[in-house]
């Protein structure tokens, strides 16, 4: 969750533009040859029963595909973006330049990489194009339902050789080895817990939807204005959720600096950020709940969280109680240091990107097994 808020943190250290919820980070994108498309998928049917005439997913890649003996392609991968985030957040070095270049985990001249916009977030349809809250009210498994309509559809991709993800992203990588068992070689979910969103994570989510809802000039939805009192107290939430402890003490040690940083963040969000966009997405997780069926899981999986994470917490045993179920699932949870990053620790690669040569590595065997249809 909040990928953004942790992405904030690792750009305000780096002195760059600091990312926002629902905004397209500002990336210098020539080191990256980046093109972004549009598919637009009709009638799409959200598992409420509402339709959207069309949905519109905008989509970032870079490199190009291969075909194998057989014509398909086999070398896509996916990269899911946290809540509020969009697919141009992994442009963004702490990702791109740890993973993309010549002989890297990613070398984008051996791999298609595919960063979508999820649904109701960046360019993609969402609440704020005009229907407001009178958007479909679009969950996980509606927005993995058109990732899928838009590589199986769009992109004419039968299996992925990865899919990995961030935050939601990473509980999006769940539903997929739930949904596509066969679809992708591989998967790596990155800081996430396997469980239905309850307790302490449920709470401070609600607490931030409550917010915006609280404020008068909210209106329902219909607002002239943003309603910036509510969404102070929700920016508010969300920076302290992806804060690193250990980070921002190093760094901030005195009390003038902390207040200005923390001041700072706030209202750079609340200036970016859409109040209904960000009700939708923080709601999107509501039927989320991966553990009935981790069974279904059978690509081989590694999974990183990192110790310290307000959002997933290291005292939480419930991913090396999963991986236990699952086929082929490694978990292992970064150490925290002063120089991790919270729940951002998602998002810099270099603490997990071992981790990702490793995996597809394992994987990186003649594909044989018959491509989804």
């Amino acid at each position: 969750m909040i990928s953004l808020i942790a992405l904030l943190i690792l750009q305000a250290a780096a002195a760059q533009t600091p990312l926002t919820p629902a905004t397209t980070p500002a990336v210098s994108t020539p080191r990256w040859p980046a093109r972004d498309a549009q598919f637009t998928i009709e009638d799409f049917r959200f598992r409420s029963g509402e339709t959207l005439p069309k949905l519109r997913i905008n989509y970032t890649t870079l490199g190009s595909p291969h075909r194998n003996a057989r014509g398909e392609i086999d070398n896509a991968v996916m990269v899911l973006h946290g809540t509020g985030g969009t697919g141009r957040q992994f442009l963004n070095p702490s990702f791109a330049d740890e993973l993309y270049g010549p002989g890297q985990p990613l070398d984008i001249t051996r791999y298609w990489i595919i960063l979508p916009d999820g649904i109701g977030h960046g360019k993609s349809s969402k609440p704020s194009d005009g229907l407001h809250m009178r958007f479909p009210r679009y969950t996980y498994d509606d927005m993995v339902a058109a990732q899928y309509r838009l590589l199986h559809d769009g992109l004419g991709i039968r299996r992925m050789r990865l899919i990995m993800g961030t935050s939601m992203g990473c509980m999006h990588s769940l539903v997929w080895g739930e949904t596509y068992p066969a679809f992708s070689r591989a998967l790596m979910p990155l800081a996430c817990e396997p469980v239905e969103i309850a307790g302490l994570n449920r709470m401070w989510r609600t607490l931030a939807i409550d917010g915006i809802r609280a404020d008068p000039a909210w209106a329902g939805g219909e607002y002239r204005a943003p309603p910036t009192q509510g969404l102070r107290t929700a920016a508010s939430l969300l920076f302290v959720a992806g804060a690193a402890p250990l980070y921002f003490q190093a760094r901030y040690p005195g009390r003038d600096a902390a207040e200005a940083f923390a001041r700072e963040r706030v209202a750079a969000a609340i200036a970016a950020t859409d109040a209904n966009d960000l009700i939708y997405q923080v709601e999107a997780s509501r039927s989320y709940d991966p553990w009935p069926r981790l069974e279904a899981i059978t690509a081989p999986t590694t999974w990183i969280n990192s110790a310290d994470d307000f959002i997933n917490p290291r005292t939480l045993d419930y991913p090396q109680r999963a991986v236990a179920r699952m086929k082929d699932a490694r978990f292992r949870l970064i150490p925290e240091t002063d120089d991790t990053r919270g729940h951002g620790t998602h998002t810099a690669a270099r603490f997990w990107k071992q981790d990702l040569t490793d995996l597809l590595r394992r994987t990186d065997t003649t594909d044989t097994a018959p491509a989804a249809r």
